[in-house]
């Protein structure tokens, strides 16, 4: 009776060390499979933070590329850059066709000396005067899907208030490779107009439109880098791209931050003389003509206006950046 109860007692102790045994085992699978379930979480989340970098410096090689020329491209008819003043330039509602105005000067000239009808240079049909004819034909330019068309249809919506409607239409105008439209629509994400607001979106549409070629926007990312992030370095590659495109404004932000000490004498020689370059290259006898005419005309306006006092005087001085 005792040997069996002494074996029924070892019995028990071997089944209770087993069942501890098992359980330590299982608990030592419990942990490693936790440390190995710690570990792909960090290396997943290492591969993702790589991977991130990675996008971030293939943007970054898109972004600060420095394009061959403007969105705008060249005037259809003199071949030469079109200016980045959009005063120097006419849009021509009946085919939407953008020339520079001293081809329109131009054109004048020979119509007068001829006596010819006053038509477009490009398609040939006679200007459009009022208001109305205007509407009508560009109108027809929405239907038949022009992209400039679409997007000055925007501009009017949004001149008016209909931002939503602006918006719509900035979108469409964007979907067909309107840079203008693209850089628009950063300034209604920015400001909530038409469309929730949404600075992602806006420096997303911000850089796009930068990397088209549009100055304007390469302007506001300088100034969004260094107002909003504090990251002068990036604003500088900014400004330098817009100078060596011929914008006086980006040339006159970086000649501020040379004088701060942002910016070394190589980098700024060099985008100096890339924008007179630029700025060269726009000249034509037809532009200078045109825009010696302007002058003459602001001039005369500006004799009118001082007799309305200083104050309108000076107004009409902060509007017509093209008197010396």
């Amino acid at each position: 009776m005792l040997l069996f109860l002494c074996r029924l007692s070892w019995s028990q102790s071997q089944r209770s060390s087993a069942t501890s045994d098992s359980d330590s085992n299982n608990n030592n699978k419990m942990r490693q499979a936790a440390d190995i379930a710690d570990v792909s979480y960090v290396f997943e989340d290492n591969v993702k933070e790589e991977r991130g970098r990675a996008a971030e410096l293939q943007r970054d090689d898109v972004l600060f590329r420095q394009p061959e020329s403007t969105h705008l491209g060249d005037c259809p008819i003199c071949f030469l850059p079109l200016e980045i003043d959009p005063y120097k330039s006419t849009l021509q509602s009946c085919c939407s066709k953008v020339i520079c105005k001293g081809c329109r000067r131009a054109n004048k000239r020979r119509e007068a000396d001829k006596n010819l009808e006053h038509v477009c240079p490009m398609c040939r049909q006679p200007i459009r005067r009022s208001n109305k004819e205007i509407s009508t034909y560009s109108m027809k330019r929405v239907a038949a899907n022009d992209p400039v068309a679409i997007q000055e249809r925007g501009k009017k919506h949004y001149q008016e208030g209909h931002y939503r409607g602006a918006f719509a239409y900035w979108t469409k105008a964007a979907e067909l490779g309107n840079v203008d439209a693209i850089y628009l629509l950063s300034l209604l994400y920015r400001d909530g107009r038409g469309v929730e607001k949404n600075e992602e979106k806006e420096w997303y549409q911000l850089e796009e439109a930068a990397i088209a070629g549009h100055v304007g926007a390469r302007f506001t990312l300088a100034h969004n880098e260094k107002t909003r992030c504090g990251r002068t370095d990036r604003a500088v590659k900014h400004l330098i791209i817009a100078a060596n495109l011929g914008c006086d404004y980006s040339m006159k932000a970086l000649k501020q931050c040379h004088e701060d000490g942002e910016v070394d004498d190589d980098k700024f020689t060099t985008a100096l003389q890339a924008h007179k370059t630029a700025v060269d290259e726009l000249n034509s006898p037809q532009r200078e003509e045109q825009t010696n005419i302007e002058r003459i005309i602001a001039r005369k306006i500006a004799k009118k206006t001082i007799n309305q006092g200083d104050e309108g005087y000076y107004s009409w001085f902060r509007i017509c950046p093209m008197i010396p």
